[in-house]
């Protein structure tokens, strides 16, 4: 039942602790130290105004920490995220007859209302089904497409669009236009932050890197020099953020970007956001966090920004900064917004190269080799879900391969949710039961009697694997002896008609050969269905044998039917399966059966 007050966490401002308020000042500091750098080199990378990147990390940061579940997680712009807005608005706005910053706030709208309808439908659990793999893929092509798209920016040469392969050969050609100056002051950005970040992480080297390419500038007059600067790009203004206004006539054109924004902002904030609440112990409730990230997204929509995220880097520095409220992450963004207010035409003097570095240190950050390495060699599956999610990255506009990476993660859980495994299962020397590895041979094999046949099955009994269960009751039912087929069917579930249908058809043909099928193991409620889909009316009860309250009894029971049915003649000497009944009673220890 939906519960409203869920939805307004303001009530735990504080937390679970004692407030410390200074603590959480000094954190909302150094947050805000990353998100003016991040703010405007992100806004780059979304071939958005710069001034809407800092936008996007004032009032959105606001209310994203105070409405949301998580207390540490900071919403803003992000890398991956951005990417995907820069590849679909500046087609959707040539499409639309719209400015890119007015096709950007609608966006933002639709993965708002997205992320509210999500998070108050309960949703939260859909974002398990996206696979692992496929989440690296497109972060790892996300790392490649962003530093790609700074070699023009890098060198001072001339840039295109298009995909990587495109961008990759029009800066090739461009590189006679090389800019010296330009170059140096890239990579010398970019060696700045890599070396500040191993002197000390928790110096802010990205304001660091971002001030100093800002102080060049303007001692040396690096504009005269040919060096490009954020003001030739658009000016960042002094002044509060504008209220924008979405266009409602656009809205329709833009719903398929924003799904899959939306599903990418949600995994970025969930990841996030379930990282810190394992490091704190706080309990996350995902519904809760969707709908804050949604109501960030509309503040957005409104305030001039574009959509946002739960930002990795930012939530982590939050958290190093020993934050431990909502409060630090609100307070950033409104320390934010008064550095825009103040300082905006200082940001002006920032070189596009320096920006370029930064971003280019981002980009190698991005790609995690070590999971990388640990996803390609796991197995073929995960391999080709996380290749085929790079080759989308690449090759396709990046929302469509959000889509391609979304239909790997529901094939693959198709796949291996229609997994039905059987087993063989035998007599030991030792009259114990044990399962057959088919891969034995057989001679090596326990023994087993030539006229009853036990398997264990284990996995979903539904439409998805009835063609598995299928051929595993072919394969069984045509060894020339047999007369008793015995299947425990304990460990399955979901049990449906077509499943059902699959088995009383077995039956049926089975008893025309003179065979017959047991199920064991069958708990009340699955004998409540097989009793509704017709399944025992067709076996017989004689034929069922339902779970008991000590180990293997259901089993024994059936072993001891199947040994009367198939008769003392009907066997050369003694039955494996009548040493191991020997023995179970014998023992005479039962225990509560699991």
């Amino acid at each position: 039942m939906l519960q409203p007050a869920r939805f307004f966490p303001l009530r735990d401002l504080w937390g679970t602790g004692r407030p410390r308020l200074g603590t959480d000042v000094l954190a909302a500091l150094t947050v805000t130290f990353l998100s003016i750098p991040q703010g405007v080199a992100y806004a780059l990378i979304a071939d958005l105004p710069p001034a809407m990147g800092l936008y996007a990390a004032t009032l959105p940061a606001v209310v994203g920490s105070l409405m949301r579940s998580s207390r540490l997680v900071v919403a803003g712009p992000t890398n991956a995220l951005s990417l995907l807005v820069g590849g679909s608005v500046a087609v959707l706005a040539r499409d639309l007859g719209l400015a890119p910053a007015e096709v950007a706030v609608t966006l933002a709208l639709a993965v708002g209302i997205f992320q509210v309808a999500a998070g108050a439908l309960r949703l939260g659990t859909l974002v398990d089904f996206i696979s692992m793999p496929v989440v690296l893929g497109y972060v790892t092509g996300a790392g490649v497409l962003i530093g790609v798209g700074q070699l023009h920016h890098l060198t001072g040469s001339t840039g295109s669009t298009g995909d990587a392969l495109s961008r990759l050969a029009a800066w090739l050609s461009g590189l006679g236009a090389l800019h010296v100056p330009t170059l140096a002051l890239g990579l010398g950005t970019a060696a700045l932050v890599v070396a500040l970040r191993r002197l000390s992480p928790r110096l802010p080297a990205e304001m660091i890197a971002l001030a100093t390419g800002v102080g060049l500038s303007l001692a040396f007059d690096l504009a005269d020099s040919g060096v490009r600067l954020l003001a030739d790009v658009a000016p960042v203004p002094a002044a509060l953020p504008p209220l924008s206004t979405p266009v409602w006539q656009a809205l329709p054109a833009v719903l398929t970007v924003a799904a899959a924004a939306t599903v990418l902002s949600l995994i970025e904030s969930t990841a996030v956001a379930r990282s810190l609440a394992t490091r704190t112990g706080q309990h996350l409730d995902t519904s809760v966090e969707f709908v804050g990230q949604g109501l960030a997204n509309l503040t957005a929509a409104f305030c001039s920004g574009y959509p946002v995220s739960g930002s990795l880097a930012r939530s982590a520095l939050n958290h190093r900064a020993g934050a431990t409220s909502r409060l630090s992450g609100a307070l950033s963004g409104v320390l934010v917004l008064g550095l825009v207010l103040v300082a905006g035409p200082l940001l002006d003097a920032t070189p596009v190269a320096s920006l370029a570095g930064l971003l280019l240190v981002v980009a190698w950050n991005l790609i995690d080799r070590a999971r990388v390495a640990l996803v390609v060699r796991s197995s073929v599956g995960d391999a080709l879900a996380f290749l085929g999610t790079v080759a989308g990255t690449w090759v396709l506009r990046l929302d469509h391969a959000i889509y391609l990476g979304i239909a790997i993660s529901v094939a693959s859980f198709l796949r291996r949710a229609g997994w039905l495994r059987a087993r063989r299962m035998a007599i030991s020397p030792h009259a114990r039961m044990r399962e057959v590895d088919p891969a034995v041979p057989a001679h090596n094999r326990s023994q087993e009697c030539r006229h009853i046949r036990l398997l264990h099955l284990e996995g979903a009994l539904y439409f998805g694997s009835s063609g598995e269960l299928q051929d595993i009751l072919d394969k069984a039912l045509h060894a020339p002896e047999l007369r008793v087929l015995v299947l425990r069917v304990k460990r399955t579930h979901n049990l449906d008609v077509t499943a059902a249908e699959v088995l009383t058809r077995a039956a049926t043909v089975a008893r025309t050969r003179g065979q017959e099928i047991y199920l064991v193991g069958m708990r009340p409620r699955a004998m409540e269905r097989l009793g509704r889909m017709g399944v025992v009316e067709v076996l017989g009860d004689d034929q069922l044998f339902p779970t008991q309250a000590r180990w293997f009894g259901a089993l024994d029971e059936a072993v001891a039917r199947a040994l009367d049915h198939v008769g003392p003649h009907e066997h050369d000497g003694p039955c494996p399966l009548e040493r191991y009944l020997g023995r179970r009673h014998a023992l005479r220890k039962w225990t509560p059966e699991e």
